[in-house]
């Protein structure tokens, strides 16, 4: 059995990968995590003049969120992972995508007679207008704000993405 960290962190990437599948979205991964991305999602078609729209993503799961407002208020990225998401131009949008999760693992996901149930929200945030921290450290924390209504969702992450509306989403 997974310890309970990688196992929170496993279910988190698991979570989202379910919402691409659902979304009709292409999930790739390279082949090492130099470059502070855990997953891309691609649109594996045409859409307007773009073809193969994609954004890479870097999730963290959470299972003790603190909320003020509308915002949650995350300190679990350092400052070097902060420049990894930040330090642009990128030609793909980069993202975060914080899974909050319960905290017992037998609680992530529930089977009911109606279907399965994956517990908690995955929030994202993107990085546009945000500046790098000059001369980044590993051991200093970047505080953010995520917006609660920003709630990944199969449409969201299509409209993130740049895909058509699905059937549903009409």
């Amino acid at each position: 059995m997974l310890d309970q960290r990688n196992h929170q962190g496993k279910f988190a990437e698991d979570y989202v990968r379910v919402l691409a599948s659902a979304a009709g979205l292409l999930v790739y991964q390279d082949d090492l995590d130099h470059d502070g991305i855990d997953l891309g999602f691609r649109y594996p078609a045409r859409t307007g003049h773009i073809s193969s729209p994609a954004i890479e993503v870097q999730i963290k799961s959470w299972s003790a969120p603190r909320s003020k407002g509308a915002a949650l208020h995350y300190c679990g990225l350092n400052e070097v992972q902060y420049n990894k998401l930040v330090d642009g131009p990128f030609l793909v949008p980069r993202y975060l995508f914080l899974v909050v999760v319960p905290q017992e693992s037998d609680r992530y996901a529930r089977v009911e007679t109606d279907g399965l149930t994956l517990s908690r929200l995955c929030y994202y945030r993107g990085f546009e207008d945000d500046r790098p921290v000059p001369a980044p450290s590993a051991a200093r924390k970047v505080p953010l704000q995520v917006p609660l209504g920003n709630v990944l969702t199969v449409r969201a992450l299509r409209e993130l993405v740049g895909a058509p509306a699905g059937p549903s989403d009409r």
